[in-house]
């Protein structure tokens, strides 16, 4: 009855925890590699650019003004879309 017990609960943690996880970190991947030339994104850390230049590992970004600012794919959390843009110009 415990090992039953012991079993849909490793279950449950899997499916509501691990596994999403490990999806949300598929995804992320997978819009890291197709970052292109020209699209907006976030870092983790907050600042907003749009990327210049890429290499195996990092991206040259451009920010506010003439700021250039290299940093890893590793840090890029997002990418901005349409309406982000439109409420940063403002």
């Amino acid at each position: 009855m415990q090992l039953v017990m012991l079993l849909l609960i490793l279950g449950v943690f899997y499916f509501f925890m691990i596994r999403p996880q490990m999806k949300k970190q598929k995804e992320l991947k997978k819009f890291r590699e197709s970052l292109t030339i020209g699209d907006k994104v976030v870092t983790i850390g907050g600042i907003h650019g749009k990327v210049l230049e890429m290499d195996d590992t990092s991206i040259l970004l451009s920010c506010e003004g003439s700021t250039k600012i290299r940093v890893e794919k590793s840090a890029v959390s997002t990418g901005m879309d349409a309406q982000q843009i439109a409420q940063t110009n403002k």
